[in-house]
């Protein structure tokens, strides 16, 4: 789920899918997870190949410093969105599946009113 708050309470709440394997943090580029913490909605994308985008910024400097450990990359790219602008599976398939590469997405109508209601630098915490 994810929840639109104003002043500390709840007041629009909208149903998400994840990345493919959407259990765990994100460690590294191509693992399919979501990252958690906290971030901000730092861009606007209204041409992306999906229905809208909002730019996550991951990676931070702690996801950073965790990839280095590794010694992989932490990957990037992280989105809100909403569905394919061009489609290859059933509508069915992206309500009802984790289905991106680590991105949150949601449908359509749900991502103009969340294109809508957040601006630049809005805080997100992204959570397990």
């Amino acid at each position: 789920k994810l929840h639109l708050l104003q002043r500390g309470e709840i007041f629009r709440t909208f149903e998400i899918a994840l990345g493919i394997r959407p259990v765990g943090d994100k460690k590294r580029e191509g693992d399919f997870k979501t990252p958690e913490g906290r971030y901000i909605l730092d861009r606007r994308n209204p041409d992306s190949d999906f229905f809208l985008s909002i730019h996550i910024s991951y990676p931070n400097s702690q996801d950073r410093r965790e990839s280095a450990a590794l010694g992989v990359e932490p990957g990037g790219a992280i989105m809100i969105h909403g569905q394919p602008n061009v489609p290859t599976r059933s509508e069915a398939y992206y309500r009802t599946r984790d289905w991106t590469n680590g991105c949150i997405a949601v449908s359509n109508s749900d991502m103009i009113d969340i294109w809508l209601m957040t601006g630049e630098n809005t805080p997100i915490e992204i959570r397990p």
